[in-house]
């Protein structure tokens, strides 16, 4: 039997947690189930995170690093159109593959919300500084094109909304959207 580090055993933690909290989202995930899930007990994994919140922003930014790695790669050596269509074929193929990305990211607005709602900032200040990170890689592999990167994160944002309620590829809700932005691949027009 191999036995892991605590950095290795925190990267599953981080893995499992991004699987539950997409599932459940952070008020619905225990970390009981994160614990169970890494077999682990749950007095471990407070050894390697001070609480629930701080394995949630681990795992958010996870999620937002994993986005900006597949974009990154995506587009390398490519400019405008291309970067951008490789952008979002990548990314259409990414969230058909592994639909806990989107689920996460959406988890990850709701626990925000909620959070500001009830006057907890940390959250809503951490997801909206990876997101920044994010937006400022799509913008420079865009040209520094303030309203083309706009266009693009509204697109993926309404291809999240449209994927999330499950509209099947080729359904008319995804016409005005680029070639391959639908869930599967190239929408049919």
């Amino acid at each position: 039997m191999v036995r892991m580090n605590a950095e290795e055993r925190r990267e599953s933690i981080v893995r499992a947690a991004s699987t539950e909290f997409a599932r459940g989202g952070y008020h619905g995930t225990s970390t009981e189930a994160i614990a169970k899930r890494v077999g682990v007990s749950q007095p471990y994994l407070f050894r390697l995170f001070p609480g629930k919140k701080a394995i949630f922003l681990a795992a958010a930014e996870r999620c937002v690093a994993d986005t900006i790695r597949m974009f990154t790669e995506a587009s390398e050596g490519l400019e405008g159109e291309e970067a951008l269509h490789a952008m979002a074929n990548a990314y259409t193929r990414t969230i058909a593959e592994r639909p806990e990305l989107l689920m996460m990211q959406m988890q990850m607005y709701l626990a925000v919300a909620a959070a500001e709602q009830e006057g907890d900032h940390e959250f809503g200040a951490t997801v909206r500084a990876g997101w920044l990170r994010l937006w400022d890689v799509v913008h420079l592999t865009l040209g520094a094109d303030v309203d083309g990167t706009t266009i693009f994160m509204a697109q993926g944002m309404l291809i999240n909304c449209l994927t999330a309620m499950g509209f099947p590829p080729g359904h008319r809700v995804w016409a005005g959207l680029h070639p391959g932005a639908g869930p599967e691949g190239p929408v049919e027009k």
